[in-house]
């Protein structure tokens, strides 16, 4: 009797600390933010959708950053992101080996990515591409900004990619009229951690926030992304570095695959931070509510943004709400916190006149 009592005392230690290794694993999601009603429709719904932590753009020495794809997808995944694009100039890096090697299913993935490069005059134009089949050639020469950045986003599409306009302050490149004009796209950013893209604006040059509301204010529907946009890696302490780990999006899909991320982000199914990460998100017909995962050190306010940038709300409180009224033309929420960290809510259209 002794004999089956310890057998059956070590069978039940083993069904606990198995038990307990379920709990564990499944602790990284348990506090994973809720979308309970999206911002992009019906897809928003599913149950089965996850948030998913990655960076969008990210250079390898196949252009100009100072590390092999190897150490920068290592770098990424040892530190808890779930995806990473890598988005080298006019050169498309290949992810398979990387993924052989790093990718897990519902854990890490590498997507393919190219940053389309090029000129008018002295202007810089980059234009992402997500999830591109085949390497893109930047369009030639072009007279108009407009016309290099729309025949960029034109030859992402036709490549199944997705586009994503790049800092468009970097060398006071794109004006907001000439963002406003381009058409297929959802997605640009609205901030960049490479330390000379002149996020803020200045001299009489609107920073990327009023870009932003200036372009939702005409009626387009616009997406902002944050991205570290990271090239060296080998430098960690040099402030006038592009490092990592500046800024990244969360973003809610079915799973973690190339395709489903990327269509959700043209949805507008995710957030972007520079380290503030959300609870939960709640958004519907009639309001807009948050709640902050809220951290000891930091006090925390949100700001709910209607047409032309106008405050329509602030709450110091880890939990956020705005109803309607129908007038805003579109409502996006703005997350700060006491040491510098922010969040960026997508906008969601409010009556008949918000952006489409």
């Amino acid at each position: 009797m002794t004999q089956i009592t310890r057998m059956s005392s070590a069978r039940l230690a083993l069904l606990l600390s198995a038990f307990l290794a379920v709990v564990v694993a499944a602790a990284p999601f348990a506090q994973a933010p809720l979308l309970r009603q999206g911002f992009g429709g019906p897809a928003s719904t599913n149950p089965q959708a996850r948030w998913f932590k990655g960076n969008l753009h990210t250079h390898t020495v196949n252009s100009d950053g100072d590390s092999t794809p190897d150490d920068v997808v290592r770098w990424y995944r040892e530190r808890d992101y779930q995806f990473l694009a890598l988005t080298d100039h006019n050169y498309l890096t290949s992810v398979d080996g990387l993924n052989a090697v790093h990718g897990a299913d519902d854990k890490f993935l590498v997507i393919k990515g190219e940053e389309l490069t090029s000129r008018v005059g002295t202007k810089p134009i980059h234009v992402n591409g997500l999830d591109v089949s085949r390497v893109v050639e930047p369009p030639g020469a072009a007279t108009t900004v407009f016309h290099m950045v729309q025949g960029m986003v034109d030859a992402i599409r036709g490549a199944g990619g997705v586009p994503s306009i790049n800092h468009p302050n970097f060398g006071w490149a794109i004006t907001p009229d000439e963002l406003g004009e381009v058409q297929r796209t959802r997605l640009f950013e609205v901030f960049n951690g490479h330390p000379t893209v002149n996020n803020l604006g200045g001299g009489g040059v609107p920073g990327l926030e009023e870009t932003w509301d200036r372009i939702l204010s005409s009626g387009k529907l616009l997406y902002g992304i944050a991205v570290d946009d990271a090239h060296y890696f080998k430098r960690p302490e040099d402030p006038t570095a592009p490092r990592p780990g500046k800024g990244w999006v969360y973003i809610r899909a079915e799973r973690l695959e190339a395709r489903a991320l990327v269509e959700a982000l043209e949805r507008g199914e995710f957030y972007s931070s520079t380290g503030v990460e959300m609870l939960s998100i709640d958004a519907s017909a009639t309001s807009l509510s948050l709640a902050i995962k809220t951290e000891a050190s930091s006090k925390y306010r949100t700001q709910f943004i209607g047409r032309q940038g106008r405050l329509l709300s602030e709450v110091t409180t880890p939990t956020a709400s705005y109803a309607f009224r129908g007038d805003e033309g579109y409502v996006r929420a703005k997350v700060l916190d006491s040491n510098g960290k922010v969040a960026w809510i997508q906008p969601v259209p409010v009556g008949a006149s918000g952006p489409k």
